[in-house]
């Protein structure tokens, strides 16, 4: 078994999982050692818990609680499996769940609305997605509770004070989008859990803290192509973004056009503006 970390943080921890295992291996017995979601990103795999023998497929969800002892088989996958798995610390599984029910279900089988955001951790993994990664487990894990009990996600009610902290919270991410923040340091600045945090930004502003903060680097860059002879990389950090061939797929991605064309034109819409100024004159 092939383990990657792939974000850590006092919330939860983001591991991707590749398992080769096959027919004839021989399987041994583990425990989950906190509350987990692992969404199956490929493959198939059995898991025996509590004397019932589980089949996850690509879709599925391995459910763990802390202490559960679990065995992996592959009498019938001869493929191994691939999983993202997110593993989050107690207080955030209590804001799921404080009775700690919906952590004992060992499986979930492909569920549409499961499925789009696994699907959605793998395009924040590999950059295609305005949402980070830690928002993705928070999204995933409050939809999973929710279906686990047989509801339509809970309407999210918000105080006065809730929606002050999410303005003042996105005016902070805004002033700070140079900087390399996280959904835990927004939380800590609002004086509130990652988890609670989240719903409250998201069900006042419509985005998530990392939507925002995403736009917030994007007009900055924007400014700097159309204001300054900047080069395109350092636009690309000047603005927050910390990697530049991410810079231009997101940049590309929101605009319609390279950052590079996008200065053009803007150029371009100056000049135009200037020469029909100077008619006028």
């Amino acid at each position: 078994m092939a383990a990657k970390t792939l974000l850590e943080n006092a919330s939860m921890s983001v591991v991707d999982y590749r398992c080769s295992a096959r027919p004839g291996d021989a399987p041994f017995v583990e425990a989950h050692r906190s509350y987990t979601l692992a969404y199956v990103r490929s493959g198939s795999f059995g898991a025996s818990t509590r004397g019932t023998l589980h089949e996850l497929v690509a879709g599925s969800l391995f459910v763990g609680h802390p202490g559960d002892e679990y065995t992996c088989v592959h009498e019938h996958h001869a493929c191994g499996d691939r999983c993202l798995s997110f593993q989050f610390a107690d207080d955030v599984a209590d804001a799921i769940d404080s009775r700690s029910s919906v952590w004992r279900v060992t499986a979930v089988p492909p569920v549409p609305a499961l499925v789009m955001l696994g699907e959605l951790g793998i395009a924040a993994l590999e950059g295609s997605s305005s949402v980070a990664l830690d928002e993705v487990g928070m999204l995933l894990t409050a939809r999973f509770a929710d279906i686990v009990r047989g509801r339509q996600p809970r309407t999210t009610s918000l105080s006065a004070r809730d929606r002050r902290r999410a303005v003042d919270a996105a005016q902070w991410i805004e002033a700070n989008a140079q900087d390399a923040l996280t959904l835990a340091k927004a939380a800590r600045h609002a004086g509130t859990s990652d988890f609670h945090f989240l719903r409250q930004f998201r069900a006042t502003l419509g985005v998530t803290p990392h939507q925002y903060l995403v736009q917030c680097r994007l007009r900055r860059a924007a400014r700097l192509l159309s204001d300054a002879d900047t080069p395109v990389t350092d636009v690309a950090f000047e603005a927050g973004f910390g990697d530049l061939s991410n810079f231009i797929r997101t940049f590309t991605r929101a605009a319609g056009m390279s950052p590079r064309a996008f200065r053009r034109l803007a150029r371009d819409e100056r000049t135009q503006r200037a020469r029909t100024l100077n008619v006028r004159r």
